[in-house]
């Protein structure tokens, strides 16, 4: 079978335990220009097959496959979830809030009880700062700093919908 895109992943998964299957590039065995059909595709892949003309390529075992895919699933987490903070943090810069710029992480737990304060429409920066936990505890002055400037009743890009979970 030749390989194009995604495409061949069911039908070897499906083919591996009962058959030898051999996966192919299909640049190495490009047929001579002319009507493609399938029909001459898989014609010119057993005449290659027949003069062992057809290298393989790697294909890991299950195991390995499916570790690949779950590392590539988390990655494409941690990107997704690093784009939204990064929005967060753009949104709440719009609206002069400079919460980064005192903690480190402002989807903590003290960072989330401030954006749910600021999503029910809390202005105080004393009552805002008073939500602080742990280390940023000692930074209530510098929090109060950070949002101490007005910003809108409802920043760009801010709904109101948005759901923070614990």
């Amino acid at each position: 079978m030749d390989c194009t895109g995604e495409y061949w992943r069911p039908v070897f998964n499906i083919l591996e335990s009962s058959l030898e299957v051999m996966l192919v590039n299909a640049r190495h065995v490009k047929n001579l220009p002319g009507r493609k059909t399938d029909v001459k595709d898989s014609q010119w892949l057993a005449e290659l097959l027949q003069h062992g003309l057809l290298h393989p390529s790697f294909i890991p075992p299950l195991p390995q496959r499916n570790l690949r895919d779950l590392v590539r699933h988390r990655s494409n987490f941690v990107r997704e979830r690093s784009n939204l903070v990064n929005r967060i943090q753009k949104v709440l810069e719009a609206a002069n809030i400079k919460l980064a710029s005192v903690a480190t992480d402002i989807m903590g737990v003290s960072g989330r009880a401030m954006l749910k304060a600021i999503i029910a429409g809390d202005k105080n920066p004393e009552e805002m700062a008073g939500l602080a936990v742990g280390q940023m505890r000692s930074k209530q002055e510098q929090l109060k700093q950070a949002k101490g400037r007005s910003y809108p009743t409802s920043p760009p890009l801010y709904p109101s919908s948005i759901a923070l979970s614990s």
